[in-house]
């Protein structure tokens, strides 16, 4: 068990890491003024979800996922 619980945190370290780098990679969510004119509806706008942007939140969600995971699980007495 001692094996496993070595393992799982050397993963729980690096999705830490990784999820920092990766939020700290994404832009800011103001608008500023362009929401006022209607620049908020353009084409990298409405296909966030394609972009790097996009892949950017994808990837944040599942590392948190994982992160909140693995410190239930090794936050068990096994």
């Amino acid at each position: 068990m001692d094996i496993l619980r070595i393992v799982l945190t050397i993963f729980f370290v690096i999705d830490c890491i990784a999820l920092t780098v990766v939020v700290l990679m994404q832009e800011g969510k103001q608008k500023g003024l362009g929401a006022i004119s209607g620049m908020a509806d353009t084409y990298w706008g409405r296909n966030k979800g394609r972009s790097i942007e996009g892949k950017l939140v994808k990837a944040t969600k599942a590392m948190a996922v994982l992160f909140m995971v693995l410190a239930v699980v090794l936050n068990m007495n096994f």
